[in-house]
């Protein structure tokens, strides 16, 4: 009898320990912990190094009949030598997660994807960098898809006369659109707040979120609570990490709360962003003293930060603009008389 035990990490950059699932903050896979495997894609599209999603996914858009390479590096930092497979994998964006399919499953896009590599050994300690090769047919339908390119490990060990075999591995997100003209825009709205409990009884508020534009999100941000009981202002705290929405769905987006936060009317800030795409909502809320039914609140969006601060300084230039002339005909005048 054979049994099969598999570990999936859906990382761009990250981590991988044998036997567990595991997600980890990009900066984690530049410097692989201990006993692990690391992956983390090197290169970004022109013109896209300011964006966070394309410096750690394979993030694109290519017009028919395009090609593309990309270039990753996988590093063993366990002391033993890594018997790596490296393959594409079919992948899918479903209740606000980026899920990946089992095993060696495919999908269009995977056809589409060709690596110089489809093993690797690592010396321990050692790197090796992979170049993936993605190649969009002519008659491709328009549209975004989605697959992860993975470097997968699988040990054996013998169990009571049963050959358990532990499978691991990590992987490079691929958000891939295609079609004619110029990439759709990202966009997005924050609709409502909802104060909750969560299950370890910490209060947290969910955010419902919509995704209104052509592409794919991978959303995190904060919310601030200001205006409490007695006064009190509280935050920024964080959105937990992984809640991806692709284009027309509509998901939760939770908050915990500090333990310390008490209950009653609070005005909540939210500010969320994915890629270089950020919104701002706000709404008040009652946090619940106990646990219960709680009815969303409507938020009122507010100009992202770089319009706010794109407003103010032509606010400021009409200003100038307007003293001067004003001083300019002053000045007229005088010589005039």
């Amino acid at each position: 009898m054979r049994r099969v035990l598999t570990a999936l990490a859906v990382l761009v950059a990250g981590t991988l320990i044998p036997a567990t699932s595991t997600f980890a903050a990009p900066s984690q896979a530049a410097d692989p912990k201990p006993g692990s495997i690391g992956i983390r894609l090197l290169d970004a599209p022109a013109g896209a190094e300011e964006d966070p999603r394309a410096r750690i996914y394979i993030v694109d858009y290519l017009r028919l009949g395009a090609v593309i390479q990309r270039h990753i590096e996988v590093t063993n930092k366990t002391d033993a030598v890594a018997h790596l497979a490296i393959y594409p994998g079919a992948a899918s964006i479903k209740n606000g997660t980026f899920n990946v399919a089992a095993g060696h499953t495919g999908n269009e896009l995977t056809t589409w994807i060709r690596l110089d590599r489809p093993t690797l050994t690592l010396q321990p300690g050692a790197s090796a960098p992979i170049t993936a090769t993605i190649v969009v047919p002519h008659d491709a339908s328009p549209g975004e898809r989605y697959a992860g390119i993975w470097a997968e490990t699988t040990t054996a060990s013998p169990t009571q006369g049963t050959n358990v075999v532990q499978v691991s591995r990590v992987g490079v997100r691929v958000y891939l659109a295609v079609g004619p003209g110029g990439p759709p825009a990202a966009d997005f709205t924050i609709d409502t707040l909802t104060p909750t409990h969560l299950p370890d009884g910490r209060r947290a508020v969910v955010a419902r979120v919509h995704n209104t534009g052509g592409r794919a999100l991978d959303l995190n941000g904060e919310l601030t609570l200001t205006n409490g009981p007695a006064g009190l202002n509280a935050g920024p705290f964080p959105a937990q990490l992984g809640t991806t929405l692709a284009r027309g769905q509509s998901e939760p987006v939770t908050i915990p709360l500090d333990q310390q936060i008490p209950g009653g009317p609070w005005k909540a800030l939210i500010h969320l962003k994915s890629g270089v795409t950020d919104r701002t909502a706000h709404a008040t809320i009652t946090l619940p003293s106990q646990p219960g039914t709680i009815t969303p609140t409507k938020t009122t969006s507010i100009a992202s930060r770089t319009l706010i601060i794109g407003a103010a300084l032509v606010a400021l230039a009409a200003l100038t603009w307007g003293l001067l002339r004003r001083r300019h005909r002053r000045s007229t005048g005088e010589r005039k008389h």
